[in-house]
């Protein structure tokens, strides 16, 4: 029998060469999962991920549970508040076990300042997008149309759809 041959000539995927740095960013800021900040959206869900970042995961003297912090706007921060104890069981889900005792919330201006200004729309849903040119949809479906699995075909007639619209503009 020959030998196995590597089928990537060379290359080595991105997200292995990324792993160790995102882990090492992370964990300087508390984080010992960095799921949840790579994919806060999916941790939370979009409505809680457009409004809030995670920030930091600080643990007391005792090293009996850990503190999360949030940032989000004034605006935004009496809904959080309430929906703390929710916030703290999904985090603990991506933790598997009860990592997280307490969640914090700071605050921060929309605009304005320097070091405490975030944008919060990168999260929210693509509904609020612009309506797209049907005759660029049609040409984006067409396009996915030979592809036999639904989620990918709708997601490379997306794709196609935000390249077409970006290329027009």
């Amino acid at each position: 029998m020959p030998p196995r041959r590597a089928s990537t000539k060379g290359f080595t995927r991105t997200a292995s060469l990324l792993t160790g740095r995102i882990r090492a960013a992370s964990e300087s800021r508390g984080f010992a999962q960095s799921r949840l900040l790579t994919q806060w959206t999916e941790v939370v869900g979009t409505d809680i991920a457009a409004i809030s970042r995670p920030v930091e995961v600080s643990y007391g003297r005792g090293g009996m549970g850990a503190t999360l912090t949030l940032l989000t706007t004034g605006a935004q921060a009496p809904m959080l508040e309430m929906q703390k104890e929710k916030l703290r069981a999904k985090v603990n889900a991506v933790y598997g076990y009860n990592a997280i005792a307490r969640v914090r919330i700071t605050q921060t201006a929309a605009t304005g300042f320097a070091d405490g200004k975030v944008s919060f729309e990168a999260t929210k849903p693509a509904a609020d997008a612009a309506p797209v040119d049907p005759d660029i949809r049609q040409k984006a479906a067409q396009t996915a149309g030979p592809v036999q699995d639904d989620g990918l075909r709708d997601a490379l007639a997306r794709l196609g759809e935000n390249i077409l619209t970006k290329t027009n503009r």
